[in-house]
């Protein structure tokens, strides 16, 4: 049993590094939260890890912040597993503890695309956090982020299921990672500067030596975006981008969609449900 841990940039030369050394009956689990985009697409980290070392990759994302876990603090956790539910049944029994309860769902797609998106929003959140703007505005961005992370992942993938975002590595590490989580943390650091420091800079000075991954996940997301022509169908997502890279300052991120914004102004029924 191999477990995978690292940031996502590392994956596929550690990958290299193990070919021809790994038994081919082994199974893999990732922990990391990530993509890669390729020229033809995007390609999530157990497939990568898969098409490398030619063995099974499960998933294991959820709202378990690490130093809570140490503590013993309760928490729950979600293993995407692919059809075997054996192979699910094992790494269950591996990481569950009587404070840590892991559940396991047939939706691997669904559940790592849950765990690399959410550190997006809590950027989004990061960013409503240091700009002062209060639990109204935060509770917004976190569902316009919830529903962004619902639309893109089926448009990538047409079998990720709803129930997928229901389970702990969808909203409750959501929630979890836009209240608690480092790349909040960082964001509202940059938010509270004007953006004149760089995230590099800023995670340097307050992660200790931890990498800040969400960052990157909104360039690879954006990528993504602009190959298929998708900005305009998730403009929060490109917005975290820009932000981040300097293109648009902090205060934009609840500014994400004048386009709509507009149409509503214009006609107050768009957007009311009933």
């Amino acid at each position: 049993m191999l477990v995978f841990c690292t940031p996502h940039q590392f994956v596929e030369s550690i990958c290299k590094q193990l070919q021809g050394k790994v038994n081919p009956n082994a199974k893999a689990i990732s922990l990391i939260k990530g993509m890669e985009v390729k020229p033809d697409g995007p390609v999530m980290l157990s497939k990568l890890i898969t098409k490398h070392l030619g063995i099974d990759c499960s998933v294991l994302m959820g709202a378990n912040i690490a130093n809570e876990v140490a503590m013993e603090q309760f928490s729950e956790a979600t293993v995407g597993y692919k059809a075997d539910t054996s192979i699910a049944k094992s790494w269950v029994q591996a990481f569950a503890t009587p404070y840590f309860h892991v559940a396991a769902i047939k939706d691997v797609e669904g559940v790592e695309l849950c765990g690399t998106l959410k550190n997006v929003v809590a950027i989004a959140a990061g960013f409503v956090d240091g700009l002062g703007m209060g639990n109204n505005t935060k509770a917004a961005i976190m569902r316009i982020g919830l529903k962004e992370m619902i639309g893109f992942s089926k448009l990538l993938f047409p079998t990720v299921s709803d129930a997928t975002f229901f389970e702990s590595c969808g909203v409750a590490d959501l929630i979890t990672t836009c209240f608690g989580g480092r790349n909040r943390k960082v964001a509202e650091a940059y938010a509270r500067n004007g953006g004149k420091r760089s995230f590099d800079e800023l995670e340097a000075e307050l992660l200790g030596g931890q990498k800040l991954q969400g960052v990157l996940t909104a360039g690879e997301v954006f990528q993504v975006l602009k190959a298929r022509n998708w900005e305009k169908k998730f403009p929060l997502f490109a917005t975290v981008h820009k932000i981040a890279i300097g293109h648009l300052p902090p205060s934009t991120i609840v500014d994400y969609d004048n386009e709509s914004a507009q149409k509503l102004h214009r006609n107050p029924s768009v957007g009311v449900i009933g």
